[in-house]
Order: C-alpha cells, then sequence, then structure tokens
C-alpha cells in the first residue's frame, strides 16, 4: 500500500529533522506542509528527506493537512496519516493505525492518547479540556471516541477524498470528526502514545487558546 505521511509544521526547525528521519525509518513518502515559517523550517525537512510544500503565508493547521491530503491523493496515496511536527508522536504507532484500515475493516483509523493512558505529562488543564471536547462530541454527533483532538489519525483514499476540510485552523480537529460521522465512514479509535514535553508544550497550542476554540465550535454547533 502506498503510504503517505502528512506532517504540518509552523517554525519546527528544533525538531522536524528528526521527526521527519524516524517517520522515513519506515515510510518513503513523508510530506511536510511548511505553514509560513520563517526559521527555515522547509530547509530542515527537505534536508531529512521529505516532500516539502509550502504556505507562503501562515494559513493554520486545518489549511495544512487539506493542502497535504490533497498534495498526498494527487500523488496516488493508498492511506494517508497525519502526524504532528513537534515529537510528541511515536512513529511505532503508525503501524497499529493502518492495520485496520489494510484489512479494509475500516475507513479511518483515530489516535487516542487515553484508552490505553498514555498521554506522558499531559498538563491538568489541557486534560480537562479535552475530555470536555469528548463529551460535547458525543452529544452532538453521536461518535463514541475518547479523544477528540488528536492529531495522529489515518484514512483511506476513499475517506480522504470524502472528508473536506473547511476550518484552517484548529477547529478542523471537530469538523473531521463531523465529517466521519455526516458520511458515515466506518471509524475505529487506536491506543496511540502522546509524549508532552517542555518543547511540544511550548509550541503547541495553550490550554486557555484550545479552551476557546472549543467554546467557539460548540457555540457554532449550538447556533445550527
Amino acid at each position: 500500500m502506498n503510504v503517505f505521511v502528512i506532517i504540518p509544521a509552523l517554525n519546527e526547525a528544533q525538531s522536524i529533522g528528526r521527526v521527519v528521519r524516524d517517520v522515513r525509518q519506515r515510510y518513503d513518502h513523508v510530506v511536510v506542509v511548511d505553514d509560513g515559517s520563517d526559521d527555515g523550517t522547509a530547509d530542515v525537512a527537505r534536508e531529512a528527506g521529505a516532500h516539502v510544500v509550502t504556505h507562503f503565508i501562515n494559513r493554520g493547521q486545518g489549511a495544512s493537512l487539506k493542502t497535504g491530503i490533497q498534495f498526498a491523493l494527487d500523488s496516488g496515496a493508498d492511506l494517508i496519516v497525519t502526524y504532528d511536527a513537534d515529537g510528541q508522536h511515536s512513529s511505532n504507532d503508525i503501524v497499529k493505525l493502518l492495520e485496520p484500515l489494510e484489512r479494509g475493516k475500516f475507513d479511518v483509523a483515530l489516535g487516542s492518547r487515553f484508552l490505553g493512558n498514555s498521554a506522558l505529562n499531559i498538563p491538568t488543564f489541557r486534560k480537562i479540556m479535552l475530555k470536555a471536547a469528548v463529551f460535547f462530541t458525543r452529544f452532538a454527533s453521536g461518535l463514541r471516541v475518547s479523544d477528540t483532538h488528536n492529531g495522529l489519525r489515518a484514512f483511506s483514499r476513499e475517506a480522504a477524498h470524502k472528508i473536506r476540510i473547511r476550518q484552517d485552523r484548529m477547529a478542523h480537529a471537530s469538523e473531521i470528526l463531523d465529517e466521519i460521522n455526516r458520511h458515515q465512514l466506518r471509524y475505529v479509535e487506536v491506543p496511540v502514545t502522546i509524549t508532552y514535553t517542555e518543547y511540544s508544550k511550548g509550541k503547541g497550542q495553550s490550554s486557555l487558546a484550545f479552551g476557546k476554540v472549543l467554546f467557539k465550535y460548540i457555540l457554532g454547533r449550538l447556533m445550527k
């Protein structure tokens, strides 16, 4: 199967080389979408062996995933994985995500840091906000998921074609779940490890900012 791993990146020169090299030990097609970085992220990713697609201005993680997924589809991908650039994911988990798709039993595999309690050093407030997001997602969409904002996912080619990402920034995570529900795609959650380091906590969205995004999303859904 032709596997493409999509990594959105904004000013990740410090980590992106290590992340790309780690993934490329198993998968040849690693696509880094440089989302308007000014620290040489694209050069570092390219030197590590990634295909690099560039946004000349910062558009957001949702827009980067949309660009990367379209690049993968145009390049003949059979399976598409989304993966974070800050080093908090483990490439070992990609194998576990792809297995149910390769067997043809599911269309989408969603990584969950809570199924196996594998969220290492997660900030307390972030955990509370993530649990709140899970509760609302179950209420709004009926999807029985345990983790709603995990960047580690895998899609079949057919699922990637159907899912439309319109939210340019962090609300795309909830939007993807809505699309899975709308198209009645077969999905499965897979336990994955998320390691929160000082670097990843500093690079990632703050818990307060995440809470604001979640509140806006909930308000928008309620208004509909």
